[in-house]
């Protein structure tokens, strides 16, 4: 009896063995797992502590979990915090997850915070996720940029114009702009500045009455291409517009000329030749009706003599006049040359 109740508890024991050992096990795993855990994240756990980052062990734990750069969310963190910037975890990781440039939206927040420009967290993630470069607009907005018109890199390298008296002109202009944070949404980029601005100097230099005013103003043409208000929907604003150089180039207006000139000399040579090819046609025309008139005098001659009309001495009469006159052409003609 006794033999049999040992057995008994000793059956009764093994099962609960068995799950006293798997959740030793799990238990060891989960240790593990969390010790693996706590030393890949402690130093950017602690150093984001003692910056007063305030970023949660279970923060870095699930931006691992959604494949989130967790070193550049914790030092971009720091960074704005440090510059006193305001800016929780969970909106840098949300512009991370949304393919955004985070340390580069950080930066231009610090710039603009620098420089006392207004920039909202949320339009600098808008305008850095619309493709531009938010750091680069901002340091163009405190540091106005050249832009050179006509870009030397895209064109000849000069804005060629013609003056009312056919002078061609041939100018280079350098554009000082700064960016407008509000319009660079949307706004047109400097392509569409260098166009306008190249439209403008066109404008002005074909306004001109003669070259030679603009060679001693250019800076009228500075002042009426910026009175155009070229930079409205831009991300720019224009600040100054300064003629580099001018340069004369050709007489357009005379080479015009000559060119007309020439069309007219062709056009009244074709109009001659048409109106003589005209006058050989219509000479040609009445000989033949000579010729057909001259072939029924024949006829005509035979029926006078069938009526009477005509007598053999006036026929021989009229043969002679033909022979003298034959004689008067032949005497006239100028003998040729052996």
């Amino acid at each position: 009896m006794y033999n049999l109740t040992n057995t008994i508890l000793a059956q009764a024991a093994e099962p609960v063995k068995i799950v006293g050992i798997a959740l030793l096990v799990l238990l060891i795993i989960a240790v593990f797992v969390c010790l693996m855990l706590f030393l890949k994240f402690f130093r950017l756990w602690l150093q984001a502590k003692l910056s007063r980052a305030d970023v949660k062990f279970s923060e870095l734990i699930g931006m691992w979990l959604r494949r989130v750069d967790t070193t550049t969310i914790v030092i971009s963190k720091i960074t704005a915090i440090q510059a006193g910037l305001t800016l929780t975890t969970r909106d840098l990781e949300s512009h991370y997850l949304a393919r955004g440039n985070v340390p580069n939206v950080v930066r231009a927040l610090i710039a603009a915070n620098r420089a006392n420009i207004e920039l909202s967290f949320q339009t600098a993630t808008a305008i850095d996720l619309a493709g531009r470069d938010i750091l680069e607009a901002v340091q163009t907005s405190v540091n106005p940029k050249v832009i050179d018109c006509p870009d030397p890199q895209k064109s000849r390298g000069t804005i060629d114009a013609v003056a009312q008296d056919g002078i061609q002109l041939k100018a280079k202009a350098r554009v000082t702009v700064r960016a407008n944070i509000e319009r660079l949404i949307g706004g047109a980029t400097e392509e569409t500045i260098i166009a306008r601005v190249g439209e403008g100097i066109v404008t002005t230099i074909g306004s001109a009455i003669t070259y030679k005013s603009v060679l001693e103003n250019p800076d009228d043409i500075s002042k009426s291409v910026l009175a155009k208000g070229l930079d409205a929907g831009t991300a720019f604003e224009i600040l100054s517009i300064d003629i580099a150089d001018v340069d004369v180039g050709e007489n357009i207006g005379a080479k015009l000329q000559a060119a007309q000139a020439k069309a007219d000399l062709a056009r009244a040579q074709a109009e001659a030749e048409k109106r003589r090819a005209m006058a050989f046609a219509r000479e040609q025309e009445m000989r033949a009706l000579v010729v057909e008139n001259e072939s029924k005098v024949p006829l005509a001659m035979a029926e006078a003599f069938k009526k009477g009309n005509l007598g053999i001495m006036d026929y021989y009469r009229m043969k002679n006049i033909m022979a003298d006159t034959s004689m008067r052409e032949s005497i006239a003609k100028p003998k040729k040359k052996e």
